[in-house]
């Protein structure tokens, strides 16, 4: 009887620590779920843009400086494709404002900077009262001679240097010289010498650039006849000018 009494405690003890080995907590297995790598989210780009000076005359230079983050291409209108960050200068002759684009995996971003050049300033070209006639008038004076010659002084050479850088700013003028001579001595002798002082003039414009066939010499002018005064007017018209007389 104390043996299977003996053989019955043996028996409940081995199957109470199979019981107690057997309630240890199970290890699942990783799931299919779980051993996927993480999917990472596109980062969107950024972009700044700036413009130094944004107030320029034209042809000044102006300094575009651009910075980004997360682009993998950079492009700026009328420049092209440039690198992710940098800087560059630029010349512009009109206002004009500067588009730059950032492309990366995440999307695009865009920026822009404007650059104003400011106009030159209006020139003012005063307008003249004068009309042609009077213009020439003020511009080309007479010269004079001393009694019975036709040598042309020192201070008529001023005179009619003076009057040639007009007319050779005017080169589409035309004059007619005439010679003066007072009522002394023969019709024939003062006829002679007003056109020899004419001459005379023309030889002095000519040879101070004023081209000769601009310049008609008119016969010699008697004092009983008027003096013939300046007569201007437009392309192709004959400028008439007492410009030798006797003084």
């Amino acid at each position: 009887m104390n043996r299977l009494t003996r053989i019955l405690s043996s028996l409940v003890l081995l199957v109470a620590l199979a019981a107690v080995a057997g309630c240890g907590k199970k290890t699942s297995s990783p799931s299919s779920a779980s051993m996927a790598p993480a999917e990472t989210t596109a980062v969107m780009p950024t972009v700044q843009l700036s413009a130094t000076p944004a107030f320029v005359s034209a042809g000044d230079q102006v300094q575009l400086k651009w910075t980004t983050t997360s682009a993998t291409s950079v492009t700026i209108d009328g420049i092209g494709a440039v690198p992710t960050s940098g800087v560059k200068t630029v010349n512009p002759t009109e206002s004009t404002t500067y588009h730059v684009v950032a492309h990366g995996d995440g999307g695009t971003a865009e920026a822009s900077a404007r650059v104003t050049v400011n106009a030159p300033p209006a020139v003012v070209v005063p307008t003249s009262t004068l009309s042609p006639e009077e213009e020439f008038k003020g511009a080309v004076q007479d010269v004079f001679f001393d009694y019975d010659t036709y040598d042309v002084r020192g201070d008529a050479q001023t005179v009619l240097s003076r009057d040639a850088s007009y007319l050779v700013g005017h080169p589409k003028l035309k004059i007619v010289l005439g010679g003066y001579c007072d009522e002394r001595g023969s019709n024939e002798y003062n006829l002679a010498l007003g056109q020899n002082r004419a001459d005379a003039a023309k030889n002095a414009l000519v040879t101070a650039g004023v081209a000769a066939n601009r310049i008609r010499v008119d016969r010699g002018v008697l004092a009983t006849e008027p003096p013939r005064r300046i007569h201007a007017g437009p392309v192709n018209i004959v400028l008439s000018s007492s410009v030798v007389s006797e003084q």
